[in-house]
């Protein structure tokens, strides 16, 4: 027979154990997620922010009927941390005055990330088809190059739309092509805009756009972290949508590889915000100090050594 003072060290002992071992699980947790934080904040490091918040240092402005660099009407403007795209300083009407703001640095294989809302009315004048339509453009062509009268670069689009009627649905995160061509769905597909299969949004909210470019290889479109459209090939193609742009862009079938990223403004007021983007090709040697695991590309002279 097990005395009375027997069990209850027994029980004490229990009771030891079973605080030891919460006190363990707690600590296991903590240093779980304090590695998890550590390795948040690590690719957190690895993302080039492209918009300083402050000021449009760092991009270029292009706008059909003007020279590279003519920001006409303050149509791109920086307030409260935001590139903010207005009309409101256009003399006359809209008058086919799309506009680009390109970042200066072009990129080929990377994962870019901002967010966008609509706001307001459309420009007088401007086409219907404007109406909460804007975009991000990449692989497109250096605007110092374009011509003063070309409307749109030689560019990929990623479109992005708002919803404009109750009930009706018009999804956002499209592929549209001005003088490209992909391939969807295992052939060059000859629309000029394929939609994505994101939910349609509407007012003013913020959406998060995200886009993984791969060279000229497979490319993805992310809405509200949902994969929402896919694609390989971005290529020179069809000129029809762009008027005025270099001969020396006709080159049908001519795979893209790189290019330069660009702010759409096509008579919508809109806003972007938190623009920022991880260069996927780089140094993959393991022993340089600059070496990272989500490279997909190779940049051999970028590698940087004890």
């Amino acid at each position: 027979m097990v005395s009375y003072e027997h069990r209850l060290l027994q029980q004490k002992d229990m009771n030891l154990f079973t605080k030891t071992k919460g006190i363990f699980k707690n600590s296991i947790v903590f240093v779980w997620v304090l590695l998890c934080t550590f390795w948040a904040q690590g690719q957190d490091d690895d993302w080039q922010v492209l918009f300083n918040g402050d000021d449009l240092r760092g991009w270029t402005t292009k706008i059909h009927h003007y020279d590279v660099g003519d920001n006409y009407g303050d149509t791109f403007r920086v307030e409260d941390s935001i590139i903010k795209v207005r009309y409101d300083q256009y003399e006359g009407d809209f008058n086919d005055r799309y506009a680009h703001l390109y970042y200066d640095e072009p990129f080929s294989h990377f994962h870019l990330s901002m967010e966008y809302r609509f706001l307001g009315e459309v420009h007088p004048g401007a086409p219907v088809f404007v109406e909460k339509n804007s975009g991000v453009m990449y692989h497109s062509e250096d605007p110092r190059k374009m011509l003063k009268e070309q409307n749109w670069p030689i560019s990929v689009e990623m479109q992005f739309l708002a919803g404009v009627e109750e009930g009706k649905s018009r999804p956002t995160g499209n592929m549209c092509s001005p003088g490209t061509d992909v391939v969807y769905q295992g052939k060059i597909d000859p629309r000029h805009c394929i939609s994505s299969s994101s939910k349609t949004y509407f007012g003013d909210q913020w959406v998060k756009a995200e886009l993984i470019v791969r060279g000229d290889s497979v490319v993805t479109h992310i809405i509200n972290g949902e994969t929402v459209l896919e694609y390989t090939k971005p290529q020179l193609g069809r000129t029809g949508v762009v008027k005025g742009a270099r001969p020396e862009m006709d080159k049908k079938g001519e795979l893209l590889k790189e290019g330069f990223i660009a702010l759409q403004s096509e008579g919508q007021p809109i806003d972007f915000r938190r623009i920022k983007i991880k260069n996927l090709k780089g140094c993959m040697d393991p022993k340089a100090k600059n070496y990272k695991k989500y490279f997909i590309a190779s940049d051999p002279d970028s590698c940087v050594y004890e």
